[in-house]
């Protein structure tokens, strides 16, 4: 099943439509769209059928001026079998070449009064954030200073009870147990919760909370951008962790690489505030201030004077 129909642009763009209307719920397979001037004046060779094709004044001024064996032929070719719509903008008036391709075909014609430019935007914007890669993570998704924090580990670690304490320190849930993470751009992932357990922290012994009804509107969130991921995992004394900060771990989700930090859990360690803070650090790093790497030079610098001492 596609994830978008023509119905839906037509749904969220309240367009017009026109004719074709047979091939309403045709699926949208790209967000990519085409304004077929090559097309119109009979170059078809490379003509991308499965995009929705946008035709506005250059396009349309363009057409009147064929002959009216040539109209026919070029809207015949336009209205392909896999073409999921045809878009004139600007309010122009529809061509009867094309209204008669379309209901032939059943590609849907539809009209919108916007610009061609500024409707293409919108529209490709549209298709990019419904189209875009998905998946789902076990964890809790918390935006804490304006840092999206993806909390991970595994089940009974503490993920929930560590998103409590952080929604009562003034931060905001976005997710809690199961993260609908979609790859919006090369390097941007935005998280969001299910619909069905929105607003929900589960917390074992408690039972099912709502955030929002406890908390109010500002402690929860929609969606958020992922920029950090921190995995909890229970205290391994055989295990060496990072005691500096140096080492940068990375965590690929989807196509995208995000910064991975993997705190060690034990009892009388605060989670809550180490993650806040860890927070904080990040967007130091960010800013250019990075502490363990401040430290790492002057202990270079220590070292380095004791030995012209000593010489």
């Amino acid at each position: 099943m596609s994830k978008v129909r023509t119905k839906d642009i037509v749904e969220k763009f309240d367009l017009e439509l026109i004719s074709g209307e047979e091939g309403i719920n045709h699926p949208i397979p790209t967000s990519d769209i085409s304004r077929p001037g090559m097309e119109i004046a009979g170059y078809f060779k490379y003509y991308p059928a499965e995009r929705i094709q946008l035709l506005g004044k250059t396009e349309l001024s363009f057409f009147k001026e064929l002959p009216p064996e040539e109209r026919i032929s070029r809207m015949e070719q336009l209205c392909s079998d896999i073409t999921p719509a045809i878009i004139v903008t600007r309010g122009l008036e529809i061509p009867p070449e094309l209204i008669q391709a379309s209901e032939r075909e059943a590609v849907p014609v539809l009209r919108t009064p916007m610009k061609t430019t500024r409707f293409s935007s919108h529209l490709t914007n549209f298709l990019e954030s419904r189209l875009a890669p998905t998946t789902a993570v076990h964890g809790v998704l918390v935006d804490i200073y304006g840092i999206g924090v993806l909390i991970t580990g595994k089940s009974g670690v503490g993920k929930s009870e560590t998103a409590l304490e952080l929604v009562k320190r003034g931060h905001r849930l976005v997710a809690d147990d199961c993260v609908e993470i979609r790859q919006e751009d090369q390097d941007t992932l935005v998280g969001t919760s299910p619909d069905l357990i929105e607003h929900l922290l589960e917390i074992r012994g408690l039972g099912i909370i709502n955030v929002m009804t406890l908390f109010g509107a500002g402690a929860v969130r929609s969606n958020k951008r992922i920029t950090l991921v921190i995995n909890l995992e229970i205290w391994d004394p055989q295990k060496q962790y990072d005691r500096l900060g140096l080492d940068e771990e990375k965590m690929k989700i989807i196509d995208a690489e995000i910064t991975k930090l993997t705190i060690p859990v034990r009892p009388g360690r605060n989670l809550a505030v180490i993650i806040e803070v860890a927070a904080m650090n990040f967007r130091l790093k960010r800013m250019g201030v990075n502490a363990a790497q401040q430290f790492t030079e002057r202990l270079s610098d220590v070292i380095e004077e004791g030995d012209h001492d000593e010489m």
